[in-house]
């Protein structure tokens, strides 16, 4: 029954709108295009079939509709911002081929790692440094940190269970919030943050470069990591203070990873030149996936990445077919007038108040609304547009609105259990229980709330943001 009606539900709110009477304002054009996006974002969150292949459905049943041509249903695959996607999933599956993250991880725990706070916020230094070279935030946590985080445990006896909370719950709670963070912080550390800012080239007109990002969220981002780990030690403890032992052994599993082979030294220098070329993409005038392809091209040349490895990065493939179909829906969604219509009648709401309240009241239900979704770039697709509008229609300044919801866009991760791909490779190792989840995801968002909307702001305003 439940198959069944994860295709009737999207099929018939979709007809439904196509058959309503085009509100006045719009062309029928438009109001038919919603009707078509309103029923894809449905199967995104019922995913009656894999999203790639509804967003290939959806692109179909465009055409044969006559409501976009076929060319125009393909546009969003010209998108450099996705090409950044896919580049970026290719550096990912470096880290991970060559060990270099596993290695970054080891020498931060060995370095720090004498207590569970201690420990806590090597793992947490360990996801921020490969963040910028890692969109995949499901593979950061589930591939990298996970695992090591996991292994810890198990060598401190701590497992689900009994034993959970000795150490194990707590650094499971540290390494899944932290990841919330530094998801948020860079343009390339979310699939969903490219998403973003070509939604905000091609709804506002307005440019978010990888540098702008990256230092309007490095700090209210660092502080949050150092935060996070604290609030968290003291509502959620750990039973095990100390960790010198294992601190000894993880030095002697770096020991015995030998010196940096080649294909880390060639990982880790692409890495760097990439986030200098990223950072002084202002005054070098490279773009940002020329820079990423140019990452790629060297460690293919230098047989780090086989072809074999490109043409099997499942995830950036299917990032690109899902995420350039819903380039093109909301690009012509609002080159059809759709968006600037829902801004403006959406924004009679707010009308009358003053840009900071209306600009708070967007924020608090853009995050808390995430309790619907399980994925951050559906919620991006479906509200991300249409709150950043309506908060420029009451006078937010246009930057500020783009980035802050942006940001907010990866912090409501911290909610639920099932709210972004990290979330149920650390809920199901079993540690911590569904309802202590839930209460420590909600505390989380207050935290971020507090931190980056208050320090966030003043920072952003240092910035000329606002």
């Amino acid at each position: 029954m439940k198959k069944y009606l994860s295709w009737l539900i999207p099929i018939v709110v979709g007809l439904i709108i196509w058959f309503s009477p085009t509100p006045e304002g719009l062309k029928p054009q438009a109001w038919h295009l919603f009707a078509i996006f309103a029923g894809t974002i449905l199967g995104f969150i019922l995913q009656p079939l894999p999203i790639g292949a509804l967003s290939i459905i959806s692109i179909v049943v465009a055409s044969m509709t006559s409501t976009l041509k076929i060319e125009e249903g393909l546009s969003g695959f010209a998108n450099s911002a996705i090409w950044l996607i896919v580049a970026a999933f290719l550096f990912s599956r470096g880290f991970i081929k060559t060990g270099l993250g596993k290695r970054i991880a080891y020498t931060l725990i060995s370095a720090v790692g004498s207590s569970s706070l201690k420990l806590s916020y090597a793992l947490v230094i360990s996801d921020l440094v490969l963040s910028p070279a890692t969109p995949s935030n499901t593979a950061r946590a589930g591939g990298v940190i996970f695992p090591i985080t996991r292994s810890l445990a198990a060598a401190f006896g701590s497992e689900p269970g009994s034993t959970a909370r000795k150490i194990g719950a707590y650094l499971i709670q540290v390494i899944y919030q932290g990841n919330t963070i530094t998801s948020a912080m860079f343009m390339t550390s979310m699939a969903g943050n490219t998403l973003v800012a070509s939604l905000v080239a091609a709804s506002f007109g307005l440019q978010i470069s990888w540098g702008l990002w990256a230092i309007a969220g490095i700090v209210p981002g660092v502080v949050a990591l150092i935060v996070m780990p604290l609030v968290l030690y003291k509502l959620y403890p750990p039973e095990m203070k100390d960790t010198r032992e294992i601190q000894q052994m993880i030095k002697k599993e770096l020991h015995d990873l030998g010196p940096m082979s080649m294909g880390e030294k060639v990982m880790l220098g692409v890495f760097i030149l990439s986030l200098i070329l990223w950072a002084t993409g202002q005054f070098t005038h490279l773009d940002a996936t020329t820079v990423a392809l140019l990452g790629v091209s060297i460690l293919m040349v230098t047989r780090v990445l086989e072809w074999k490895d490109v043409t099997e990065e499942k995830g950036g493939w299917d990032t690109l077919i899902w995420m350039g179909t819903m380039m093109a829906l909301a690009s012509y969604l609002t080159k059809l007038g759709f968006i600037p219509w829902f801004a403006k009648l959406v924004g009679a709401e707010v009308a009358g108040m003053s840009w900071i309240v209306a600009f708070a009241i967007l924020i608090l239900v853009y995050t808390y609304a995430h309790y619907l979704f399980a994925s951050l770039t559906v919620h991006i697709t479906a509200m991300y547009v249409v709150f950043v509008a309506v908060a420029i229609g009451a006078g937010t300044p246009p930057f500020l609105a783009c980035l802050a919801f942006a940001f907010f866009s990866n912090l409501c991760m911290s909610l639920t259990h099932y709210a972004a791909g990290p979330s149920p490779v650390c809920f199901n190792a079993g540690y911590v229980p569904q309802n202590t989840w839930w209460r420590l995801g909600f505390i989380a968002s207050v935290v971020n709330l507090v931190i980056w909307l208050g320090l966030g702001s003043a920072w952003w305003k240092v910035l000329g943001l606002w």
